[in-house]
């Protein structure tokens, strides 16, 4: 009993662990198109959406961390092993595409480990597909959105300050895009900390310590927050840099633009409970106020290579998390 205590306070701390990588890593999203057109120092952007990324609780429902916790598996099948072989999985994508700079998401990430250690214990009967098959819906159309919303709200944004003057139109939009980075990073908080609140809510709900009925614990709810700001606080500076001026260039405009239509597009689909990747939608955005400036001004080789990382990441995750479930069986048989 006191071993198994001790392994569910270990898996805790390595959701923390999860959730700090989720910070850093996604940081970029939040931070990148504000630091691009220099509105924020990379110092007092970090410290900015770290902020947002925190009080986030006050403004969403749990929507999302019921769907990881409860809504993707048979609850049965949850145990300290399998949630630790998902979170190990999800960590390993997140460190390797950080140091590669690539913008994966840390969502997906997760969804796939959680999938591919759920198959090795229960088989594919053990997934709920309904709920896999509205992720995978979400995958295809938050970028998509994100570029179409991105489009429609630059050509909008220029057509009204087309009179201004280049001084009015930067004093302007520098307070704008203070509000659109804070909402981007407020969505990004909304949604991603309830993925690790999800996990560690899943975890003590298995081992009967909420009780009959699930729910997230108000010092998850606090504590995951907490992490993922420290995590945006440590900043992801490789990704920054392709999503801040590889995808395309930016200004005041264009920037308050994506991070707009990115947080709309979060924001709704963490009240629906739909854990969407935040890399995902503000990739899409970049991309999509690229467009409306001119097709030649989004590097679609950058957008290919990036694509083709939001293709492995689940199969990754789910593979990783796979064998360190396949290698615990292959221990237990040995020493039984």
């Amino acid at each position: 009993m006191e071993f198994q205590l001790g392994f569910i306070l270990f898996v805790v701390l390595v959701a923390f662990v999860f959730d700090f990588t989720n910070g850093f890593h996604d940081a970029a999203n939040s931070i990148a198109t504000i630091v691009a057109t220099g509105v924020l120092t990379p110092r007092q952007a970090v410290i900015w959406a770290a902020f947002f990324n925190f009080i986030a609780f006050l403004f969403f429902k749990l929507s999302v961390a019921s769907t990881i916790g409860t809504g993707l598996m048979n609850p049965h099948l949850i145990d300290p092993f399998l949630t630790f072989a998902a979170l190990a999985g999800a960590i390993a994508w997140n460190l390797i595409t950080w140091y590669y700079g690539l913008p994966s998401s840390s969502s997906h990430a997760l969804i796939g480990g959680l999938a591919g250690a759920a198959i090795v214990k229960g088989g594919f009967a053990a997934l709920k597909y309904s709920a896999f098959i509205k992720i995978i819906i979400a995958i295809i159309l938050s970028p998509l959105l994100g570029i179409l919303l991105g489009i429609l709200l630059s050509i909008i944004l220029n057509k009204i300050t087309n009179n201004f003057t280049d001084a009015a139109r930067t004093r302007w939009f520098k307070i704008i895009q203070l509000a659109s980075s804070a909402l981007l990073s407020l969505s990004h908080g909304g949604n991603d900390a309830q993925k690790t609140m999800g996990i560690v809510a899943g975890l003590l709900f298995s081992a009967s310590m909420l009780g009959e009925e699930f729910y997230t614990p108000f010092w998850v709810v606090i504590s995951c927050h907490l992490v993922m700001a420290a995590g945006t606080l440590a900043g992801g500076w490789r990704i920054v840099e392709t999503m801040g001026e590889k995808i395309t260039k930016l200004n005041y405009v264009n920037a308050a633009s994506a991070e707009t239509s990115a947080a709309i597009i979060i924001s709704v689909a963490t009240n629906f409970g739909i854990p969407v990747s935040t890399t995902h939608t503000v990739t899409g955005a970049i991309a999509g106020v690229g467009v409306a400036s001119g097709s030649g001004n989004t590097r679609w080789s950058i957008m290919y290579r990036i694509f083709s990382t939001w293709i492995l990441t689940i199969p990754a995750t789910a593979l990783i998390a796979a064998i360190i479930m396949h290698l615990k069986n292959v221990v237990v048989s040995l020493i039984s």
